[in-house]
Order: C-alpha cells, then sequence, then structure tokens
C-alpha cells in the first residue's frame, strides 16, 4: 500500500518504481495530495521557442550543435512580443522562454539582448511570470536576468549519477557545472526547476532513485520528467524510446515526496501515447504547457522526432489543452501560478 509519508527509503522506491507495488494505490494517493495542495487547478504556461541554435552537442537532443539537418531559427525581440500579446489575450500569465544555449546571447552583448527582451516582456505584462530555460551560465549573468525580471528558471539536471550523466553529454559538459548552476539560481530567488528524461540510455532504476535523493537536497520549486524519446539525427537514434508507465510512476513519487511542486503534464508524454498528458495530471501533474511558438519555426524546435502540435495555433493548443484537461477531471486557470510552500 503506497501512503503519503515524508520520505520513502530506496527499497520502497525501487518496489514502486519497478511495479511491484500497486500502480493504482500511488497514483490514487498522488492524486490526493495534489488536489489537497491545488485542487483542481491546472496552470498553463505560454511556451516559446525563441532560438534553436545551440553550442552543445548533447547526444539526446535534436537541435545539437552537430545536426547540419537542421533549419536554424531566432525570433526577434518583436517576434517574441507578439508571441506574448497573443497569449495574454487567450489568458496566458506566464511566457516561458526556452532556446538551446546560443552564443548571440551569451557573454556581456549576449545578456545585454537576453535582458532587453525580458525587461520588454515583463514591463508590457507586469501581471505576468517571466520564465526563462536557455541552459547554463554564470551566476553575473542569472543575476542580470532577475533584475530584468526574470522569476522562474528551467533547468533539468538530467542525470544526478556523474557515470550516467557523462555518458549523456560531451566531456566539456561537467554535471558539477549543472548543479552549480541550479544551487545559484535558488541562491539569487529565482522559482527553480530540474528534471530529467525517463529512460534515458543507460538509466537504471537505482539512477532514478539518486535523482529524487539530489531534488530532495536541491529542493525545486518545479520538476519536468518525460520519457525519453530518441531523434534521428543523434548518437542515440536507435536506441529505445522510454516507458511511459515508469514515467507515470516517477510523476506519482514526485508528487508525494515533493507535495508544493509545480509539475508539468509534458508534451513528451503527449507523443508517446495521445492520452499520455491527461494520464499525467491523474498522477499529480498540474501544469501544461501550450506552445505559443510563430508555427512556421515549431517543427524545428525538434528535440525528438514526431513532436505533436507543431501545425497547430496557439488558440488551437489551447482549446485542444483545455478540452483534455477538462476530460481528465481537471480545470484550466487564468493565474500567475505561483508554487505553494
Amino acid at each position: 500500500m503506497v501512503t503519503a509519508t515524508s520520505d520513502f527509503n530506496d527499497e520502497q522506491l525501487m518496489q514502486i518504481l519497478s511495479g511491484d507495488c500497486p500502480d493504482e494505490d500511488l497514483f490514487r494517493e498522488a492524486d490526493r495530495i495534489r488536489r489537497e495542495v491545488y485542487g483542481d487547478a491546472v496552470y498553463l504556461r505560454g511556451l516559446i521557442e525563441f532560438t534553436n541554435y545551440c553550442k552543445n552537442n548533447c547526444y539526446y537532443c535534436g537541435i545539437r550543435a552537430s545536426n547540419r539537418n537542421l533549419v536554424r531559427y531566432r525570433l526577434d525581440k518583436e517576434t517574441i512580443l507578439n508571441c506574448c500579446r497573443e497569449g495574454y489575450g487567450l489568458g496566458f500569465r506566464t511566457f516561458v522562454l526556452q532556446g538551446g544555449e546560443d552564443p548571440y546571447f551569451e557573454g556581456e552583448a549576449g545578456d545585454a539582448r537576453l535582458c532587453d527582451i525580458v525587461s520588454a516582456i515583463h514591463g508590457e505584462f507586469p501581471d505576468c511570470a517571466v520564465t526563462l530555460s536557455v541552459g547554463e551560465r554564470s551566476r553575473e549573468s542569472y543575476l542580470r536576468l532577475f533584475d530584468a525580471g526574470a522569476r522562474r528558471y528551467l533547468l533539468r539536471h538530467e542525470a544526478a549519477s556523474e557515470e550516467l550523466y557523462r555518458s549523456l553529454h560531451p566531456a566539456e559538459m561537467k554535471l558539477e557545472t549543472r548543479k552549480r548552476c541550479l544551487f545559484d539560481l535558488k541562491e539569487i530567488g529565482y522559482q527553480v526547476g530540474a528534471g530529467l528524461m525517463v529512460g534515458a540510455p543507460g538509466q537504471t532504476l537505482e539512477h532514478l532513485v539518486e535523482d529524487i535523493r539530489f531534488m530532495q537536497k536541491l529542493q525545486p520549486d518545479m520538476i519536468g520528467v518525460g520519457p525519453y524519446l530518441r531523434h534521428k539525427d543523434t548518437p542515440f537514434r536507435d536506441q529505445p524510446d522510454g516507458s511511459m508507465q515508469l514515467t507515470l510512476r516517477l510523476l506519482g513519487v514526485l508528487r508525494i515526496l515533493f507535495p508544493y511542486a509545480l509539475i508539468p503534464s509534458t508534451t513528451a508524454l503527449g507523443t508517446i501515447d495521445p492520452q499520455g498528458r491527461e494520464l499525467g495530471l491523474q498522477v499529480g501533474a498540474n501544469v501544461v504547457m501550450p506552445n505559443l511558438s510563430p508555427v512556421e519555426v515549431r517543427e524545428n524546435y525538434e528535440l525528438y522526432d514526431n513532436k505533436i502540435c507543431t501545425g497547430e495555433e496557439s488558440a488551437q493548443c489551447k482549446s485542444c489543452l483545455e478540452m483534455r484537461v477538462f476530460s481528465a477531471g481537471y480545470r484550466i486557470v487564468t493565474d500567475i501560478g505561483d508554487v505553494k510552500r
């Protein structure tokens, strides 16, 4: 029987994640806790994928620097603001600027460019939250972006295991740097999001337990978890996709261990199964992230193959998600949706 607890020991976590405990008990308890803290509310985040340039060569990612089959793009400030204007009219009160680690937005000049965009969004939409997901940066850069008006930052840790992290990334990328960035962000005052891919090549249940223990130390405000999905133009092109059921189990565990967390039901879940996002909501997730990016660039922000919703207008995305959320037993709310500690 799975019941709410301040913690599980490692053996219990292994039993739950392996399916030795009834999934129904886990999912029921996760949903109970989610409703106790957040009710039936599901928060909207307007995703703007503003650049697919990236200097990194992560072995799993479709926008890796070495992918020569990708059409690269970078949205200018006015285009980004127009995405926000459309989203605001549709009821969005959080905008998520997501991109690769684009050298154009790095260094002092790059910081100035990105701060200008953040400041413009914050100035025009003062009742909204600006969230960034632009990778590893210096503490000084994070401070500048915070001063410009960003208040949330998503940076998946991907793997708390040194061995697994090295197997997913080139040698110049260091787990200690990723962890340092996450703790820097917390110290500055951001609401911080960590997370990982479930079923990444080489990942074991022991690795997932290690991820949980790391997040218990970090205490993130947001946790992004989705199944690993392969991309045809990466070294992992022949690796199997991750498991939806294991992803759902991990979501349930995370909701029980982090009752306050904002946890998205990801596009990757909807890609691996037509009902994936609804199932994610029913096991503890309470955030959805419709795409506000211009339709003409969406298919070029392809982290994995067969990504859904690349051809839908923003209003279509929101309308579709509203119906899906309602069918799962919840309701979308127009709210900035801060974490409830």
